[in-house]
């Protein structure tokens, strides 16, 4: 543990900010393989199950979680995904 009251605080507040990270990346993973799931299967809410999936990209871009060009080709190999499949 650092002696510096102000490293003392990095120290704390990266814990938090690593938790919440992983917690938006394990959502944002969930997502996606729920939106590949229903895709190979044919579901009948498959579009439903994308356009949340995109969304949940989308908020993870804005937050920083993951870059912008990484939210792009996460996008777009859905909507091919979904194109090849409809």
């Amino acid at each position: 543990m650092p002696n510096i009251k102000s490293a003392e605080k990095r120290v704390k507040v990266t814990a938090i900010r690593t938790a919440r990270n992983k917690a938006y990346n394990s959502a944002l993973k969930t997502a996606i393989k729920k939106a590949n799931a229903a895709i190979d299967t044919s579901a009948d809410n498959k579009e439903e199950v994308v356009r949340l999936a995109v969304k949940k990209i989308d908020q993870a871009a804005a937050k920083g979680i993951i870059h912008k060009n990484t939210a792009a080709h996460k996008k777009s190999a859905l909507a091919l995904k979904l194109k090849a499949n409809a």
